[in-house]
């Protein structure tokens, strides 16, 4: 079983019970915030839904800040169970899916501090969606791209992953990552630049070898 696997098994088992009669009644569907409240009050499916609808997105986001599918998945399951039993802490200043994807980012780097230790292969992402119009040529550069995003500091890798590949805002990224924007942009103009050191010599195709 693989470390995604691992951990969505492992938190569904620790937030689903059998459903009952009134949970089968079809009802309009409820918004991550609704959802939410219904958790904290006692709703044994709504985190479950919650899951289902964010999930691919939050491994994806674990994926990217780890440096091993391993890490991703274990992260990834602290981070589901710590948001299900902190959910009453959440405040509707921000988006449920951003709430979820802070608490998987701060999992993943607190993971990556306590251990210590890079790989010697970093991780290459293969479960996006590709484009097929030139498959080698794509990977090729999907995993130049990985080997350099992983070559930045935890916290550099954070935010220029959810600025510059998730598409958030400066400000978005600030209250996910929890620290002020200026931080966030210092962070992304350092790791730009070093991206840019390690990317630079790559460009000629001999020396992607």
């Amino acid at each position: 079983m693989s470390p995604h696997e691992h951990a969505l098994g492992a938190v569904s088992r620790r937030v689903s019970s059998p459903r009952t009669a009134e949970s089968d009644l079809p009802g309009p569907a409820r918004t991550d915030a609704e959802l939410l409240a219904a958790h904290v009050s006692g709703d044994p499916h709504a985190f479950a839904e919650l899951m289902r609808r964010h999930y691919d997105h939050l491994w994806q986001t674990a994926l990217r800040t780890s440096y091993s599918r391993e890490d991703a998945g274990d992260a990834l399951q602290e981070a589901l169970l710590s948001a299900h039993r902190t959910a009453a802490s959440f405040r509707a200043d921000a988006a449920v899916r951003s709430w979820l994807h802070r608490i998987v980012v701060n999992a993943c780097l607190d993971r990556i501090r306590r251990n210590k230790v890079r790989p010697t292969v970093p991780l290459a992402d293969g479960d996006e969606p590709r484009d097929d119009r030139d498959p080698i040529a794509d990977l090729e550069l999907s995993l130049v791209v990985h080997r350099a995003l992983f070559m930045l500091p935890p916290d550099q890798r954070a935010a220029i992953v959810a600025v510059d590949i998730e598409g958030f805002s400066v400000a978005e990224t600030a209250r996910l990552l929890d620290v002020p924007a200026g931080t966030v942009k210092s962070r992304c103009a350092r790791a730009r630049l070093k991206l840019a050191g390690i990317l630079e010599p790559l460009r000629d195709p001999q020396n992607r070898s």
